[in-house]
């Protein structure tokens, strides 16, 4: 090994003495060129042979090479120290291979596109190792890690944390054996420690925390209620050989302050570079190319630097395709020189490029949905009244919520009152606008799921009833509801039927465990439900509930679908010149088919399977899967791809500029572990979508054949409308439209046929990404 690494620094020296004047002349690296292209004479395209290059910059590569790329077996050595020696498949690392760091440390297993992906060895440079699985260069499934100070792991792991059932064993003796989240101890599980001590037991973040038992070796115990906060600890000290409620001088914080003190889970090793980080300077020949199309500067992965020149920048997103920045060793040999040339640094565009439709239009700008709620606004005072009332309901004092509640609080006859004159009362503060009375549906429950949801109450307050007002939407939805959104558009409000109100009562308890049994769920998140009742002859009544919005992000979002798996109108009847970026189109109008990597989209049918399971026993239909995807960066131009119904700007006097987000922002994202923490299935998935064509014209076609067009997108999705009960009305309605349409085409079937049609057509344009 070491005589091949002498070999490999001598002609790494030697190619860089060739292109030491790379800045300044392109003599030297013509020479490396003209030794690199004699090599290719003589070989027919796509055969395999084995090949030595020096490339320009001074990376090396010994191996299997076809079409000017390694292919097969072979040695890659980076000017960095860093090597890669095994598999390539059409220039990635793809199957069983070593990468090796300059600092010592080496990873030795399977790898696929150039991650280290599926069973493989990561020894550290400290000495620790893990062995295991992994996906995109992320420990994820089960594996054993051993770390450098002794300790070690065995489990289950998720996105470079360990998750799930797992072992940890101490240097010192002790060991854990029970259930992991995101890398802590938290859930079912015990403790044991050397003196025979151990703690049996619910977890939280690393320390006890629920009902748990810690024994002594001598039979003594104790038990009852743990946690790091004293005023919350509760529990009874049981001595040796009795039953009987012995002395409670023990102080169980002992536990916290002594017993836990060093028992600290080892922090993850940061690895400085990742093999799918690292670029290959590969050269290739442009001559007898077309002298119309300006050199371009990509890498082997086919992804164009867009900095080096903004008219180079028109392109195609396929397989990967999209700008990224490079080294400037590999810049464009002839803008270097200051001179016209026909040869070219490049690489070599991903498998399965397609030349087919054109690039993506991105907008600058987006109009901000709805209209401003101002004074004289007809619905002025419903806004204040909505702010005082949630104002009302969340700052009131009260015990803290627990997880664990009551069948009495989802009772649908727990609701309150409370008056809201205009001079104010002892519970309630003057205001400007009229008198009203407000009710709170079940507050236990929705202020129990805002802390299950993560939601702080000053910071909902403050979205709600800040000093910036609401958002109306422009108009309606199909069912007569108006919407609002709050200020920074993290909640949307919701006027609610009688019908649905009753709907939701009665579903509560079911939709509270079936949101706490499973984090990931696609449902709609739901906050608060509540009444105001305007005095007066008319006595009117608006209900309403607070949600998530889906659409909260800081990128915008560049096309919404709403889709159901029906197709009796499921297209959108606006004009193309009416469409933009806030339009929701339908199952008829969607176009593409949503790629998720491997561990995304097994979580996804296992999550929408449940979703559908609970809502199918809830006697629920009509719901639709609300897609948003925002188009990464791949160009400076602003173009659609053809035949796409692209949301455009059509102005407006309140806009806004979005940033956008590029290819290495997102590459970033997938390699940095701590990035995944912002992404959770349906929220920040990077995936890429690859277009469809309804090609069959006689009949109408739900899904359209794939093109083999690909974009590289930021995916939103969630499950929402889940308050449509299969009533008499609905049941009608099925009846009637089964006369003069195919009952399979229609929204209001029956909830176990629907949940079924609904599944199997998201799974149809849902798909794995290969």
């Amino acid at each position: 090994m070491k005589a091949w690494e002498a070999t490999v620094r001598k002609t790494q020296a030697a190619a860089k003495k060739r292109a030491n004047t790379i800045f300044g002349t392109s003599y030297a690296v013509d020479n490396v060129e003209e030794e690199n292209e004699d090599q290719e004479e003589g070989h027919a395209s796509g055969e395999v042979y084995h090949a030595e290059r020096f490339l320009p910059n001074g990376d090396y590569y010994n191996g299997y090479w076809a079409d000017n790329f390694p292919h097969g077996y072979g040695k890659y050595w980076w000017t960095d120290g860093c090597m890669y020696v095994g598999e390539w498949f059409r220039g990635k690392s793809m199957g069983k291979g070593t990468f090796t760091w300059p600092s010592g440390a080496s990873y030795e297993g399977n790898f696929k596109s150039g991650f280290m992906d599926g069973e493989g060895t990561y020894t550290g440079a400290n000495g620790g190792m893990y062995r295991g699985s992994w996906v995109m260069n992320l420990k994820h499934g089960t594996g054993m890690k051993e770390y450098a100070n002794g300790d070690s792991y065995e489990g289950e792991w998720s996105r470079g944390s360990q998750e799930g059932d797992g072992k940890y064993q101490w240097k010192s003796g002790n060991y854990y054996v029970g259930e992991w989240k995101n890398g802590k101890i938290s859930g079912k599980g015990t403790m044991y420690w050397a003196n025979d001590n151990l703690y049996e037991g619910n977890w939280e973040d690393g320390f006890p925390k629920g009902n748990g038992t810690f024994r002594w070796p001598d039979g003594s115990f104790y038990t009852g209620y743990w946690s790091k906060d004293a005023k919350e600890q509760n529990g009874t000290y049981y001595p040796s050989g009795t039953v009987v409620v012995g002395n409670l001088e023990w102080d169980p914080q002992e536990v916290f302050n002594n017993d836990l003190k060093d028992c600290v889970v080892c922090p993850a090793e940061k690895v400085p570079i990742w093999p799918s980080q690292k670029k290959l300077a590969v050269w290739r020949s442009a001559k007898g190319a077309d002298s119309s199309v300006r050199p371009r500067r990509m890498s082997v992965d086919g992804r164009i630097d867009a900095s080096v020149d903004k008219d180079m920048a028109r392109m195609r997103l396929s397989d990967g395709a999209s700008p990224y920045h490079c080294s400037a060793g590999l810049l464009d040999r002839g803008a270097m020189a200051g001179n016209d040339s026909d040869d070219t640094f490049s690489g070599l565009p991903s498998e399965g490029v397609s030349t087919r439709g054109s690039p993506l239009r991105i907008p600058k700008v987006v109009k901000r949905q709805g209209e401003t709620i101002c004074k004289g606004h007809r619905n002025y005072e419903l806004m204040l009244n909505l702010q005082l009332g949630i104002r009302h309901s969340v700052g009131r004092p009260g015990p803290p919520p627990s997880l664990d509640l009551k069948p009495s609080a989802f009772d649908p006859k727990e609701k309150y009152w409370t008056k809201f004159p205009a001079e104010g009362s002892k519970s309630t503060p003057p205001h400007q606008s009229c008198e009203f009375r407000w009710k709170d549906y079940c507050p236990k429950v929705f202020r129990t799921l805002r802390m299950l949801f993560k939601v702080d109450a000053a910071d909902y307050m403050l979205s709600i009833c800040g000093d910036d007002a609401l958002r109306e939407l422009s108009s309606p939805g199909k069912s007569g509801s108006f919407f609002y959104l709050t200020n920074d558009d993290r909640y949307m409000i919701k006027t609610m039927k009688k019908a649905e109100v009753k709907v939701l009562l009665r579903m509560l308890n079911a939709y509270y465990n079936h949101v706490r049994a499973f984090e990931n769920t696609l449902v709609t998140k739901y906050f608060g439900l509540h009444c105001v009742k305007l005095n007066g002859p008319a006595q009117k009544k608006v209900r309403f509930i607070i949600m998530g919005n889906l659409f909260c992000s800081e990128y915008m979002i560049h096309r919404r679908y709403d889709l159901k798996g029906s197709t009796f109108g499921r297209l959108t009847d606006k004009p193309e010149s009416e469409i933009d970026a806030t339009t929701t189109l339908k199952d008829l109008d969607l176009n593409f088919i949503f790629r998720l990597q491997k561990t995304w989209f097994q979580e996804f049918r296992r999550q929408a399977d449940k979703d559908c399971e609970f809502l199918e026993q809830e006697r629920i239909m009509d719901y639709s899967l609300l897609v948003g995807l925002h188009f990464i960066e791949a160009s400076n131009d602003d173009h659609t791809p053809s035949g796409a119904r692209t949301p455009v700007d059509n102005g407006g006097s309140e806009t806004e500029s979005v940033p956008r987000l590029s290819r290495a922002d997102v590459d970033q994202l997938l390699l940095d572990p701590e990035g995944w923490a912002s992404i959770k299935l349906g929220i920040n998935m990077p995936a890429r979508v690859e277009r469809t064509e309804r090609r069959n014209e006689g009949e109408v076609q739900l899904v359209g054949e794939p093109t083999g067009e690909y974009y590289d997108v930021i995916m939103f999705f969630g499950i929402i409308d889940i308050l449509q009960d299969y009533d008499i009305t609905k049941k009608l309605e099925h009846a009637y439209k089964s006369i003069q349409y195919d009952p399979n085409s229609i929204s209001a079937v029956d909830p176990r046929q629907y949940s079924r049609r609904f599944r199997d057509y998201i799974f149809k344009v849902f798909a794995e990404d290969t």
